[in-house]
Parts: structure tokens; C-alpha cells; sequence
């Protein structure tokens, strides 16, 4: 995949809309009466609203034009120079059950003495693997994205992360989950950045995307130490009332550090129904 075909389109028109949008062949006019027109005006100002958001995106570009998260440079949210230049981890020598970067002969990540704070002999997903290592460039790709809002960052991380998904991922056509963020962070954020990664990286695989995990109560995870984070994180997940997990899941995160945070999500779907759960993250601590 080509930086341009990579980079995130300013004006994505949801699909809901466009289809919206569309007269169907042959139907009748709606009828002329008062909840008629009460409809006919609330579809009206559906339709033009994806506009408007364009407008003031061209008129927000235009004023704080695009930039490289790492280099500043003007014109896409991620150059090809600095995607070139990220740690990336080596698929060769990395643990294929945690994706610890040299775990592939003798893992120092996921032993027994290690997990034994968790609760665990080994991790509790089948398979995880990391894009990148956190290093301060990667860590400011990610602080960019999520903390200052550059939701266009959303797409060539999950283009970085697609390209390191295996084919024997993708053989039993697992459904793309997500670690979802807590209400206040959504809130602050103005969006989920786990679950914009997670829908990117649905449509690049052409899975499924499965909204299943409900929003945790918990305490921020970056201001806590390795011991906090494992109790903070103790059935802080549940799936969603209703929901069935699929038999394989792809479940996305942004960065794995701990690793009590995937550790919880996979519990839930595990719980939820789940069999064969995948763990990916674009960076990994």
C-alpha cells in the first residue's frame, strides 16, 4: 500500500448516509402532510450536514494545515520518510505468542514468573503482535492521534498494523474487536481511538467490525505502576448485554505495555464466547 493510498481522506461520507441519500427506483413521493414535511425536513438537514463538516474542515485545514506527527512537515499526518524511519519490530525474532520484539527463541516477556502477578502461566489470548517499538517517535504518533485529536493519524497506523497481520490470522475470517476507551476519555477525546483504529483496520482486512466490549470504570493506566495497573484492570471489561463474540477475534489496541489491559479484554471475550482470541497493537513498551 502506497502513502497515498494509506493516508486518511479528510470528508469520509458515512455509509448510512450516502445510502440515505439515494431515491429508490419507483417509490412513491412521501405523503404532504405535517409529519410528513416534520421528516422530509429532518432528512434535509441530515443530507446537508456531512457538508458542513466538510466546510469546516477545509476551512480548519486551511487555517492549521496538516502536519507529520514526528517531523512537522506540512501535508499528510505521517510522511513516508518518518513511517520509514519507525522501530519496527521483526516479525522473525519476535515471540509469536506475546510479540515481545527477541522473544522468538526464549520469550523474557511471557514466562511463568512474569504472568504469576496476573494470574497466569501463560497469556490468556492464542497470539499478539506489535507494529513498532514505543520508542519517542512512535510514542508521538500516538499522543498526536489519540491525545491532540489528529484523528487522520487513524488510517496509516492501521495501514502500518494491516501489513503485519498473518494470513493464518485471517483464515478462520475473524471479526476485528476493540479495546474500547473509558466514557471520560471519549468524552475529552471526542472519540474512540481504539475503535477508529479497529474500523480501519476492517475495511483494509474485509472483516467484520465488532463492537463488543463495554466502556471500563477504571483509573487512567499511564499514571499507575505495573502492580496498580494489574488490579486497576481486574474485571474491568464485560461484553455488551446481548452481544455473542464470534469464535475468532482480532482484539486492537494502540499500545501494549503491561499487557493487563489486553489481558482483561480477552478474559471478557473469552467469556462472551470467544475461542481463538488474536491480541494486535500498533506499539508495543
Amino acid at each position: 500500500m502506497t502513502m497515498a493510498d494509506g493516508q486518511m481522506a479528510l470528508f469520509d461520507i458515512p455509509p448510512s448516509t450516502a445510502e440515505a441519500s439515494k431515491k429508490r427506483p419507483g417509490s412513491a413521493p412521501s405523503p404532504r402532510s405535517h409529519e410528513g414535511r416534520g421528516l422530509s425536513s429532518r432528512r434535509r438537514r441530515q443530507r446537508k450536514s456531512p457538508l458542513r463538516e466538510r466546510a469546516f474542515e477545509v476551512f480548519a485545514e486551511t487555517l492549521f494545515p496538516t502536519r507529520c506527527a514526528i517531523c512537522d512537515a506540512p501535508g499528510t499526518p505521517l510522511c513516508p520518510e518518518c513511517t520509514r524511519r519507525l522501530p519496527y519490530i521483526d516479525t522473525l525474532l519476535a515471540c509469536p505468542r506475546c510479540g515481545a520484539p527477541f522473544g522468538r527463541i526464549q520469550c523474557t516477556e511471557c514466562n511463568s514468573v512474569l504472568l504469576a502477578p496476573f494470574g497466569y502461566q501463560e497469556p490468556p489470548w492464542d497470539e499478539a503482535a506489535s507494529a513498532v517499538i514505543l520508542t519517542d517517535e512512535a510514542r508521538r504518533v500516538v499522543t498526536t492521534y489519540k491525545d491532540q485529536g489528529e484523528r487522520a493519524l487513524a488510517r496509516p497506523i492501521a495501514a502500518i498494523m494491516t501489513r503485519l497481520v498473518p494470513p493464518s490470522w485471517l483464515a478462520a475470517r475473524p471479526a476485528i474487536a476493540f479495546v474500547p476507551a473509558t466514557v471520560a476519555a471519549r468524552r475529552r477525546r471526542g472519540f474512540d481511538h481504539a475503535e477508529l483504529l479497529a474500523r480501519e483496520l476492517s475495511w483494509a482486512l474485509e472483516a467484520d467490525l465488532a463492537p463488543l466490549l463495554s466502556p471500563p470504570r477504571r483509573l487512567d493506566q499511564r499514571k499507575l505502576s505495573r502492580t496498580a495497573r494489574i488490579q486497576n484492570m481486574r474485571e474491568s471489561f464485560s461484553v455488551l448485554p446481548g452481544a455473542t463474540a464470534p469464535r475468532t477475534v482480532i482484539v486492537v489496541d494502540d499500545v501494549c505495555t503491561t499487557g493487563s489491559t489486553l489481558f482483561a479484554a480477552t478474559e471478557a471475550l473469552r467469556k462472551g464466547g470467544a475461542e481463538t482470541i488474536y491480541a494486535l497493537t500498533f506499539a508495543r513498551a
